[in-house]
């Protein structure tokens, strides 16, 4: 499925804004378009008054921050707290560390065990040994009775942003800044590309054991619900350890059973590690991706790698990273209280590749 232009400009927009300028021919190759549309859009945002052009360059109106000097960090350190062998946030961990280092500041990565509770002794330790100033975290809130328990995080008494995760509604961290892949737009790329082809039942195959598959799995449901030329629609486990939640209602039959059952030509998978696992079951079973089912997988680890490569839903992953470093830097420069909490989202992008096929024709 195109992406609208209207998305497009928005992404440039917040490209040149993040970075103050950047070249047309840079801008074509990340957004994965022509020169020649880049430039159109460049030229359009220019008329409206929201950047300006140059020779060749998109220069953004906002005022760039400067970077810290060195001299302003010596003797302290910021901290990254993520969940161990996490392959999902080395890509975040990845833009947080660039944009720290190239703002000269020390980075100490301090990954976490997969057990309960373990995170905040991780983070006093830190603050006391090693005079963290800021902490980056992503909370690793393998059940929703975890991320019930956010209260100590909300009182640490130095400047905190989430990283890929969103805080709930009316919670202690609602008033934290946040930087969180927008996981219920993910999901709509998904579907809407399916229904394009002409799919009209759908299967979500995802985990329970993440915020990130329990955002997808409540996303689906919505959108699934929402779309009357949805024909059926139902969701499963990707794998025998991700109903990590008891309070989980989804059902967890085999997938190939629901996808006869339904007559499902359509799969969503999450984790795409997961979906490599289940497109080879499937073919064991009789179904070939692609002739018999069309499949979407969900994080672009490593869907590129499948037999044929998966089209995939990609978290723009390293710009979560470098914006949540870079939002923990102006609370730094600023001082804590320099201005309210800010939750940002990022959208992220559809790569079709060669798993998913057109009924219409």
């Amino acid at each position: 499925m195109r992406e609208s232009s209207a998305n497009r400009r928005q992404r440039i927009l917040a490209l040149v804004e993040a970075r103050g300028e950047v070249r047309v021919t840079a801008l074509a190759a990340e957004l994965g378009v022509s020169v020649i549309t880049a430039r159109r859009d460049v030229e359009e945002l220019s008329r409206v008054g929201k950047i300006r052009r140059g020779h060749g360059v998109a220069r953004s109106l906002v005022p760039m921050r400067p970077p810290p000097t060195p001299e302003r960090w010596s003797g302290g350190v910021v901290a990254l707290v993520v969940p161990e062998r996490h392959t999902y946030l080395n890509e975040v961990v990845h833009g947080a560390r660039v944009a720290l280092e190239e703002a000269s500041v020390r980075v100490a990565l301090h990954p976490t065990p997969h057990t309960a509770g373990v995170e905040r002794p991780v983070v006093r330790n830190v603050l006391a040994r090693e005079s963290a100033r800021g902490l980056l975290i992503a909370p690793r809130w393998r059940t929703a009775d975890e991320q019930e328990d956010d209260q100590w995080l909300a009182d640490v008494d130095v400047p905190v942003v989430l990283m890929e995760r969103a805080p709930r509604v009316g919670s202690s961290l609602h008033a934290r800044d946040s930087v969180c892949t927008d996981h219920w737009y993910g999901v709509h790329l998904a579907v809407e590309h399916l229904m394009s082809l002409g799919h009209r039942r759908l299967v979500l195959a995802a985990r329970d054991d993440s915020p990130t598959a329990r955002a997808v799995r409540t996303a689906f449901a919505e959108i699934c619900q929402a779309r009357p030329w949805v024909q059926e629609w139902a969701v499963v486990l990707s794998a025998p350890d991700a109903g990590a939640d008891p309070t989980t209602t989804f059902q967890e039959q085999e997938l190939v059973e629901v996808m006869r059952e339904r007559g499902a030509t359509g799969v969503i998978m999450h984790s795409d590690t997961d979906a490599l696992i289940l497109v080879q079951q499937l073919a064991e079973a009789g179904l070939t991706v692609a002739r018999d089912y069309s499949v979407v997988a969900y994080d672009d680890v490593v869907a590129s790698l499948g037999s044929p490569p998966l089209t995939a839903v990609a978290p723009a992953k390293t710009e979560v990273g470098r914006l949540a470093a870079e939002l923990l830097l102006e609370r730094l420069d600023r001082g804590p209280a320099s201005g309210p909490a800010r939750q940002v989202s990022v959208l992220p992008e559809l790569k079709v590749r060669g798993s998913t096929r057109n009924l219409n024709v």
